[in-house]
């Protein structure tokens, strides 16, 4: 099947670098699936003239919040039901480098059924809470994969193969907050695909919002790190023997 590739946006009350950033993306010549997450009437009405304006966007509208997960999971499915092969997702609040989509894209096309992710390169605008904390993540990533070539799975801006992406979502039921990020690409190791990474730069803006609940998400992520410790025990013999292979 020919390799067609498309932007997948979620949004939840991001105003202030939506419409850059989709001009931005516009350059690229591909579809653009921009998720409204549930948003006030400010963001819809922002959403919609954006959509009205760009033919390449796809505004797709959730009545109800559902978390980042949910959004991007909305929008991984519309992207399949529009026979992509490929789904770049993009924040929406500009904190990712999309000067590196290039980069990103012709990895992907290089390693077409793997899993392209970017590994943030940060400055000195991210809190040092939030830079420190990523590392207890990546300490329970490595022990549930057995391996240490994940190098980040927090980057929300990546390239999904789709066809692995919908076998897996056809067998598990993922995260919709900000767990998503992290066990999609855990339970797709576990599937067998490879995990590429692109260093980018991440700059969070000073005028961001953050949708992160720090008790309710934490607790989520923390739940998440449980279920998959336990799934990693069954799955023992498989990680083992695929950490001797990759080290021949």
């Amino acid at each position: 099947m020919r390799s067609q590739y498309c932007f997948v946006i979620p949004n939840y009350n991001h105003t202030q670098a939506i419409a850059h950033t989709v001009d931005d993306l516009v350059q690229y010549g591909l579809s653009i699936i921009l998720i409204d997450d549930g948003s006030n009437v400010e963001t819809q009405t922002v959403l919609s003239e954006i959509a009205a304006k760009n033919a390449l966007v796809t505004l797709y509208r959730r009545e109800i919040n559902g978390g980042k997960g949910a959004a991007v999971q909305t929008g991984l499915q519309l992207a399949h039901q529009m026979q992509m092969s490929h789904a770049i997702q993009v924040d929406a609040d500009g904190q990712h480098n999309l000067h590196d989509i290039a980069r990103l894209v012709e990895c992907s096309k290089l390693h077409p059924q793997a899993l392209i992710s970017g590994r943030p390169v940060y400055d000195g605008s991210i809190s040092k809470g939030r830079y420190y904390g990523r590392f207890i993540t990546h300490f329970w990533v490595y022990i549930e994969t057995l391996s240490l070539s994940i190098k980040d799975s927090m980057c929300g801006f990546r390239v999904y193969p789709l066809d692995a992406y919908m076998q897996l979502v056809n067998k598990v039921a993922l995260g919709k907050r900000m767990d998503f990020d992290i066990e999609v690409m855990v339970r797709l190791y576990w599937q067998g695909l490879q995990v590429r990474f692109i260093p980018t730069k991440v700059l969070y803006p000073p005028d961001g919002v953050s949708h992160f609940m720090v008790w309710k998400d934490n607790w989520l992520i923390s739940k998440m790190h449980t279920r998959l410790f336990f799934g990693m025990l069954w799955r023992l013999p498989v990680l083992i023997a695929r950490k001797f292979r990759s080290s021949k």
